[in-house]
């Protein structure tokens, strides 16, 4: 049984169990959050359903709240003397899916 849901403007493939880095979602460690968005929904026969047929729910517990790695942005050009660096750091939200719920439950 797997899940493709929407968050954060990405879509991400879930099954029970699995752990995903996703944009940063308000809450604490340890809170559950739903996600209502689901573009397409496996159930148990294998049967893949889309559109209003995927009126599934996926609910998941926060494990981390942080930030990833640093990166560099480098602005340069060449006999301008124009240089700008500037560093970025992106907050995520780290969730464990739980379940995952299918229109008949």
């Amino acid at each position: 049984m797997y899940a493709i849901i929407e968050t954060g403007g990405k879509q991400y493939s879930v099954s029970p169990g699995d752990q995903i880095r996703i944009e940063k979602l308000e809450g604490v460690v340890g809170d559950t959050v739903t996600f209502d968005r689901v573009v397409a929904f496996s159930d148990d026969d294998g049967k893949l359903r889309t559109g209003d047929e995927a009126a599934a729910t996926v609910s998941a517990t926060i494990s981390a709240q942080d930030r990833g790695d640093k990166i560099d942005v480098f602005k340069f050009k060449r006999r301008k003397m124009y240089r700008r660096r500037m560093g970025h750091r992106q907050a995520y939200t780290q969730v464990r899916i739980e379940s995952i719920s299918g229109p008949e439950a």
